[in-house]
């Protein structure tokens, strides 16, 4: 049995949230953070928020796994969604204004990640209190860390 290898990246986020009657809001975000692929195939990747996306002080971990994926965060947000084309899960957000129930629904999900990087793409929609209130685009690239040369 293979062990899990945890290596630094390069991670590159793009978030679109799409609502009723507003512009699309789109942030990009380029942070280092570390790809772990685990023995049962599971790819883990995970970083740290910064004050661009308004969630300073959050450590943010997706888990790949053949067509699920599950978003965690903790820290000043804290939160687990999990993600399967078509099929609706409900969780918790907590943040520091307030806490509210939220659905969510993956309308596509693909990813092609191994040791060297890889992309995920995921559009879902959102509800709160079970009221629909927009779509999420996310489509995340990961590539190696380049070592440093001495």
């Amino acid at each position: 049995m293979e062990a899990q290898r945890e290596q630094k990246v390069v991670i590159f986020v793009r978030g679109e949230q799409i609502y009723e009657d507003a512009e699309p809001d789109v942030t990009e975000l380029m942070t280092e953070g570390t790809m772990t692929i685990a023995s049962d195939g599971a790819v883990v990747l995970a970083y740290e928020e910064t004050e661009l996306t308004g969630m300073e002080g959050t450590v943010t971990r997706f888990t790949v796994r053949g067509d699920r994926v599950e978003l965690e965060r903790s820290g000043s947000v804290a939160s687990a969604m999990i993600f399967q084309k078509n099929r609706p899960h409900s969780s918790l957000y907590e943040t520091p204004w307030g806490n509210m129930l939220v659905d969510v629904t993956a309308t596509s999900l693909s990813h092609r990640l191994n040791e060297r990087g890889g992309i995920l793409e995921l559009t879902y929609n959102v509800a709160v209190d079970h009221r629909l209130v927009g779509q999420n685009r996310v489509k995340i690239r990961v590539r190696e860390k380049m070592r440093e040369s001495l």
